[in-house]
């Protein structure tokens, strides 16, 4: 049998200039999964702080634990794939399973209202949040990588073929917040976000219908192999479905004792670091320029921490900020503060195809830069877009409004560095893992999102409240006495790690072998 890396080694077969349908299969499916997620997301806080009455900084803490577990659970999510079920089993039973945490969220925002169905509320609210993080677990690393999976194992077309998909993640976020922004954010109605978790919901079942009608005719690779299916002498494939109330009931303790009491996912986090490095180092089927390769994974995954963590503002802290401190009235109408949100969706969406145009043409004048530096160029963005904030907010007067520019000019910026970054990743993901690992190590990819989300809700539960009459917030002996403060701590440490990225990337350019991998990555 060939190692991962020999097969890398064979000169790909020519590659024509179109993409397979199978793309577009996922491109769809991913659309209206990502609709659901989001959509939800957008109005999750707004939801937490004005309906389940939560302050600022709890409701913080809380969206960062919730969205923390959703990307750590395709650690097991990808384990159960690689070893039991496969891609398309994965696929099918989170996507059910997240269909159901909605309609359970939709249930729990129903209830809303008097003291007496309040409680039953929030235990409703962790029920759905539950259902829907371990749905995740099974379908975010799978779909993810069977997009790798339809092209041959140095195609260069894998880098367009990425950013197309992620175009589809960025299109459904834009139909999924825009429609609940529009139909469940409405200052002084807390009732109407029922209809948002509805719509979402509706959204998770048509991706799952669309994913069981095409995966038999389109999922193939080039040379007509079904990929995804159940691997060959995989045993306790039924058995899996008796775990998941066990698994369930394990999601929902962890959320409400980080949530309630101490301080339960940063361990866990911590201890999934350690344990899938063991599980992959320890493999003696790996050679050397498998384990390097490996490394370069684990190397990136820290850095993006550092981007999502910021990044990850833009449901949390800037919709506070959208909802209390900018201008947000055009012509007489006040938009929803979660719609602008919807801004990082427009932009990747419209400059989606340009990046993959420009890799393209780069790839094909041996001028593409490496991964890593694409990275770090993302982190860059990233911190230009806080710096702009920063100018926004210098000496802003008490009960004086920012105009949205500010706000609009952030997302820009975040959507250049995601589009340097994120879809950039995924494909070195799948290039550089070694085949037997490639379903986990698209989970390490969303273990270092799940330590960032963590630490985003974190950040945000430090937003300068001007309401509140607590001691300013402290991070690390720096005091955030107001929104420059605040805003200035993303500037510092997403421009710190671009640094140190883009001082590394040649040697982890070294590490990647480019010899033996195409050379757009």
């Amino acid at each position: 049998m060939q190692t991962a890396s020999a097969v890398r080694e064979q000169a790909p077969p020519a590659a024509s200039t179109g993409h397979p349908k199978g793309l577009y299969l996922l491109f769809a499916t991913e659309m209206w999964e990502r609709f659901s997620y989001y959509g939800m997301r957008a109005v999750l806080v707004l939801f937490l702080t004005k309906a389940m009455m939560m302050d600022k900084a709890f409701a913080s803490k809380f969206y960062g634990g919730y969205t923390s577990l959703v990307y750590l659970t395709p650690l097991i999510g990808g384990y159960i794939s690689d070893r039991y079920w496969g891609n398309r089993r994965s696929i099918l039973t989170g996507g059910l399973l997240m269909a159901l945490g909605q309609f359970t969220l939709f249930a729990s925002a129903s209830n809303y209202g008097p003291a007496s169905t309040h409680e039953l509320s929030h235990w409703l609210l962790y029920l759905g949040l539950g259902t829907m993080i371990v749905g995740n677990g099974f379908f975010k690393p799978n779909i993810s990588s069977m997009v790798g999976s339809l092209y041959s194992p140095a195609d260069t077309r894998k880098d367009a073929a990425y950013t197309i998909f992620y175009m589809g993640i960025n299109l459904g976020s834009f139909l999924g917040n825009t429609i609940t922004s529009l139909i469940g954010d409405k200052d002084g109605h807390p009732e109407l976000f029922r209809w948002a978790f509805l719509a979402c919901g509706i959204a998770m079942v048509l991706g799952t219908l669309v994913f069981n009608w095409g995966k038999g005719k389109y999922l193939h690779t080039p040379e007509g192999e079904q990929v995804g299916e159940t691997p060959v002498h995989s045993g306790g494939v039924k058995g899996i479905f008796a775990l998941l109330p066990v698994l369930l009931a394990l999601v929902l303790g962890t959320l409400w004792l980080d949530s309630a009491k101490f301080p339960t996912i940063a361990p866990l986090l911590g201890l999934a670091v350690v344990g899938i490095a063991f599980m992959i180092f320890t493999d003696k089927s790996l050679t050397g320029a498998d384990v390097q390769r490996v490394l370069v994974i684990f190397i990136v995954s820290f850095f993006v921490v550092f981007f999502w963590a910021a990044f990850e503002q833009a449901p949390a802290s800037l919709t506070f900020f959208a909802d209390e401190q900018m201008n947000r009235t055009i012509f007489g109408y006040e938009l929803p503060a979660s719609i602008f949100q919807n801004l990082n969706a427009i932009f990747v969406v419209a400059g989606a195809p340009l990046m993959a145009m420009v890799w393209t043409a780069l790839g094909r004048r041996k001028a593409e830069p490496a991964s890593p530096v694409k990275m770090a160029m993302g982190l860059a963005l990233l911190a230009a877009g806080y710096l702009v904030m920063c100018f926004g907010v210098h000496n802003l007067m008490p009960g004086v409004k920012v105009s949205m520019f500010f706000l609009v000019a952030l997302y820009f910026l975040h959507s250049a560095g995601e589009l340097c970054l994120s879809p950039i990743g995924l494909s070195l993901v799948n290039k550089l893992a070694p085949l037997k690992f490639s379903s986990l190590l698209m989970a390490v990819w969303f273990l270092a999102n799940a330590a960032a989300n963590y630490l985003a809700g974190y950040m945000s539960s430090l937003y300068p409240d001007p309401k509140s009459t607590a001691p300013a917030p402290v991070l690390l002996g720096f005091h955030i006495t107001n929104l420059y403060d605040f805003f200035l701590v993303f500037v510092v440490s997403a421009a710190v790690a671009a640094i140190l990225l883009f001082v590394i990337s040649s040697k982890l350019a070294k590490m990647m072998d480019a010899r033996n991998l195409a050379p757009a990555v």
